[in-house]
Protein backbone atom coordinates (compact mmCIF):
# COMPACT_ATOMS: atom_id res chain seq x y z
CA UNK A 1 0.00 0.00 0.00
CA UNK A 2 3.09 2.50 0.93
CA UNK A 3 4.41 1.48 -2.39
CA UNK A 4 1.76 3.17 -4.41
CA UNK A 5 0.86 5.95 -2.49
CA UNK A 6 4.34 7.19 -2.99
CA UNK A 7 4.20 6.66 -6.94
CA UNK A 8 0.83 8.76 -6.63
CA UNK A 9 2.58 11.15 -4.82
CA UNK A 10 5.56 11.14 -7.09
CA UNK A 11 3.25 11.31 -9.98
CA UNK A 12 1.25 14.02 -8.46
CA UNK A 13 4.41 15.89 -7.97
CA UNK A 14 5.94 15.54 -11.58
CA UNK A 15 2.49 16.77 -12.94
CA UNK A 16 2.44 19.49 -10.83
CA UNK A 17 6.29 20.15 -12.02
CA UNK A 18 5.52 20.05 -15.16
CA UNK A 19 2.63 22.75 -14.99
CA UNK A 20 5.54 25.05 -13.23
CA UNK A 21 8.54 24.80 -14.92
CA UNK A 22 8.57 25.05 -18.59
CA UNK A 23 11.56 22.68 -19.54
CA UNK A 24 10.30 20.05 -18.11
CA UNK A 25 7.36 18.17 -19.64
CA UNK A 26 5.47 14.96 -19.83
CA UNK A 27 4.54 13.50 -23.75
CA UNK A 28 1.45 10.35 -23.12
CA UNK A 29 1.86 7.54 -24.99
CA UNK A 30 -1.16 5.83 -26.73
CA UNK A 31 -4.57 8.16 -27.75
CA UNK A 32 -3.20 11.05 -25.54
CA UNK A 33 -6.26 10.52 -23.28
CA UNK A 34 -6.95 11.16 -20.07
CA UNK A 35 -6.21 7.53 -18.85
CA UNK A 36 -2.99 7.52 -21.12
CA UNK A 37 -1.92 10.54 -19.63
CA UNK A 38 -2.07 9.65 -16.11
CA UNK A 39 -0.67 6.29 -16.86
CA UNK A 40 2.51 8.11 -18.44
CA UNK A 41 2.88 10.09 -15.52
CA UNK A 42 2.15 6.97 -13.00
CA UNK A 43 4.46 4.89 -15.28
CA UNK A 44 7.29 7.52 -15.57
CA UNK A 45 7.17 7.99 -11.70
CA UNK A 46 7.71 4.50 -11.46
CA UNK A 47 10.65 4.84 -13.42
CA UNK A 48 12.10 7.81 -11.39
CA UNK A 49 11.81 5.79 -8.25
CA UNK A 50 13.51 3.03 -9.68
CA UNK A 51 16.15 5.06 -10.82
CA UNK A 52 16.63 7.12 -7.51
CA UNK A 53 16.81 3.63 -5.48
CA UNK A 54 19.04 1.51 -7.59
CA UNK A 55 21.51 4.15 -9.30
CA UNK A 56 20.59 7.09 -6.96
CA UNK A 57 21.74 4.94 -4.39
CA UNK A 58 25.44 4.56 -5.94
CA UNK A 59 25.82 8.00 -6.89
CA UNK A 60 25.33 9.04 -3.21
CA UNK A 61 27.42 6.33 -2.12
CA UNK A 62 29.91 7.41 -4.57
CA UNK A 63 30.04 11.05 -3.85
CA UNK A 64 29.46 11.23 -0.58
CA UNK A 65 32.91 13.50 0.12
CA UNK A 66 31.13 15.49 -2.22
CA UNK A 67 27.90 15.94 -0.51
CA UNK A 68 30.46 16.66 3.08
CA UNK A 69 32.70 19.13 0.79
CA UNK A 70 29.36 21.09 -0.44
CA UNK A 71 27.49 20.55 2.61
CA UNK A 72 24.91 18.73 0.59
CA UNK A 73 24.13 21.35 -2.19
CA UNK A 74 26.04 18.91 -4.84
CA UNK A 75 22.29 16.84 -4.40
CA UNK A 76 20.73 19.46 -6.53
CA UNK A 77 23.40 18.33 -9.42
CA UNK A 78 22.67 14.67 -8.52
CA UNK A 79 19.34 14.45 -8.46
CA UNK A 80 19.14 16.96 -11.77
CA UNK A 81 21.58 13.68 -13.06
CA UNK A 82 18.70 11.30 -12.04
CA UNK A 83 15.98 13.64 -13.67
CA UNK A 84 17.99 13.52 -16.80
CA UNK A 85 18.20 9.63 -16.82
CA UNK A 86 14.42 9.37 -16.27
CA UNK A 87 14.03 11.50 -18.92
CA UNK A 88 16.23 9.35 -21.46
CA UNK A 89 14.89 6.29 -20.45
CA UNK A 90 11.23 6.74 -20.44
CA UNK A 91 12.39 8.72 -24.20
CA UNK A 92 14.04 5.49 -25.40
CA UNK A 93 10.55 3.96 -24.83
CA UNK A 94 8.55 6.61 -26.68
CA UNK A 95 6.92 8.30 -24.28
CA UNK A 96 7.62 10.50 -20.97
CA UNK A 97 9.84 12.48 -19.44
CA UNK A 98 11.21 15.57 -21.42
CA UNK A 99 13.86 17.57 -19.59
CA UNK A 100 15.13 20.68 -22.07
CA UNK A 101 18.67 21.25 -20.41
CA UNK A 102 20.37 20.65 -17.79
CA UNK A 103 19.84 23.68 -15.79
CA UNK A 104 16.10 22.91 -16.46
CA UNK A 105 16.41 19.66 -14.66
CA UNK A 106 17.89 20.90 -11.97
CA UNK A 107 15.11 23.50 -11.49
CA UNK A 108 12.94 20.40 -12.69
CA UNK A 109 14.51 18.29 -9.57
CA UNK A 110 14.37 21.09 -6.95
CA UNK A 111 10.60 21.97 -7.48
CA UNK A 112 9.47 18.05 -7.70
CA UNK A 113 11.08 17.14 -4.30
CA UNK A 114 9.79 20.24 -2.59
CA UNK A 115 5.95 19.30 -4.45
CA UNK A 116 6.80 15.64 -3.34
CA UNK A 117 7.53 16.79 0.26
CA UNK A 118 4.68 19.05 0.93
CA UNK A 119 2.33 16.49 -0.80
CA UNK A 120 3.96 13.80 1.78
CA UNK A 121 3.13 16.13 4.28
CA UNK A 122 -0.67 15.48 3.88
CA UNK A 123 -0.75 12.13 3.10
CA UNK A 124 1.58 10.67 5.56
CA UNK A 125 -0.84 11.22 8.54
CA UNK A 126 -3.42 9.46 6.57
CA UNK A 127 -0.69 6.67 6.41
CA UNK A 128 -0.22 6.55 10.39
CA UNK A 129 -3.49 5.90 10.69
CA UNK A 130 -4.16 3.03 8.39
CA UNK A 131 -1.00 1.29 10.36
CA UNK A 132 -2.97 1.85 14.09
Amino acid sequence: MRFLVRLVVNAVALWLTTLIVPGVAVHAFGDQGTVATVLTYLLVAFVFGLVNAVIGTIIRIVAFPLYVLTLGLISFVVNAVLLLIVAGISEAFGFGLDVDSFGWGIVGAFVLAVFAWLIGLFVRPVLRRQRA
